[in-house]
């Protein structure tokens, strides 16, 4: 978590490069090694060998690689900032904004704490200056900020009756079709609410295919509650299907929020549509960037979204009052792609104040 400032050396190195070749070879080895968890990830999700997971990580740099190299001057001065801040606004935004991993910007939440919207300018201003002659006061100002954070930091608050649940039920997690899983999950529903939850958040497609069935089992079951659920699941008809959140209460029912950015290729397959195949997940982009329950504006961020600059930013534009971030990572062990989430979710949460509920199955 706290070292996610040293993103803020890839400008500073990508400026400071002397031919356009090794400006192009800083950029792919920040984006590969940031993305390092994604070959294991693929071999682990398939079911296949490593070709086709180094296929995917490579696929996957071609965009923010081919960015900052495109743009890339040998000219020092503010022109050079300039195609800087183009191509880190081109990561941040769609479409190439949707493989935009790892953007240095992530880091303003643990340099800058509190400071919310102010906070991300002063650290973008900063992030710009690396890439002039200004680069040494912007480095230790940079430095200096990020000792005074980590000298007081403390984790993102969590409302004090809401409780994120963690699994560890691997890839059977909202794939068993039988009623002993909702057990189980109910099972830590319970146990959540015996310490005082009134809301429980459970991982992402924890409840599998939402149906008529699964919806009544869950309101059946907190009928002599005071507890709210909101855990993931999938919701299908005749044109594909949305990866979801939904509200479960003693009688009622209801899809809370649909995923603004599916995970590409394994998720979303917006190729699939042009041949009449509408089988994949659909992508909302910029639907739904704020849900409200129990009375709070939350901004939701499921699995893929975590890893984006876009989705966050869009939810807090409507100044949420905390942020929910749920995952399926069953197919990441081994790798450092779940830590990635958490700490992108609780740089954005420290950013701008917020409280954080997270749960994630493995």
């Amino acid at each position: 978590m706290l070292a996610l400032p040293l993103a803020m050396a890839f400008p500073a190195l990508w400026a400071a490069a002397p031919r356009h070749w090794i400006a192009v070879a800083i950029s792919a080895a920040y984006f590969l090694a940031a993305a390092r968890g994604l070959p294991q990830g693929a071999m682990t999700f398939y079911g296949s060998g490593i070709v086709l997971g180094l296929a995917l990580w490579i696929a996957a740099a071609v965009a923010f690689v081919a960015v900052h190299g495109l743009l890339w001057s040998a000219q020092p001065g503010w022109g050079r900032a300039g195609r800087f801040a183009l191509a880190s606004l081109l990561m941040a935004v769609p479409p190439l904004g949707i493989v935009g991993w790892a953007h240095p910007l992530t880091a303003a939440g643990v340099l800058l704490p509190g400071w919310g919207w102010l906070g991300l300018g002063a650290v973008a201003t900063a992030m710009l200056a690396l890439t002039t002659r200004l680069w040494p006061v912007a480095a230790l100002a940079l430095v200096a900020a990020w000792f005074w954070s980590a000298a007081g930091w403390t984790p993102p608050s969590v409302p004090e009756d809401w409780r994120g649940v963690d699994t560890t039920m691997g890839e059977s997690l909202g794939r068993a079709a039988d009623l002993d899983q909702h057990r189980v999950l109910l099972g830590h529903v319970q146990g959540a609410a015996e310490s005082d939850a009134r809301v429980v958040v459970l991982p992402e497609s924890a409840l599998g295919v939402w149906t008529p069935t699964v919806s009544q089992v869950w309101m059946d079951a907190l009928r002599t509650t005071r507890v709210v659920v909101i855990a993931g699941a999938a919701v299908i008809d005749r044109h594909g299907y949305d990866n979801v959140l939904v509200e479960i209460a003693a009688g009622q029912a209801q899809v809370l929020y649909h995923a603004r950015m599916p995970v590409p290729v394994s998720m979303w397959q917006p190729w699939r549509s042009w041949v009449g195949d509408g089988s994949g997940v659909r992508a909302h982009l910029f639907a739904n960037p704020i849900v409200t329950s129990q009375g709070r504006r939350i901004a939701p961020l499921i699995c893929y979204e975590q890893l984006l600059i876009w989705p966050v930013l869009q939810s807090m534009l409507h100044a949420p009052d905390m942020i929910v971030a749920t995952g399926n990572g069953w197919w990441t062990a081994g790798t450092s792609i779940v830590g990635i989430q958490r700490a992108n979710a609780e740089a954005w949460a420290r950013l701008f104040g917020v409280p954080l509920v997270m749960a994630f199955n493995l």
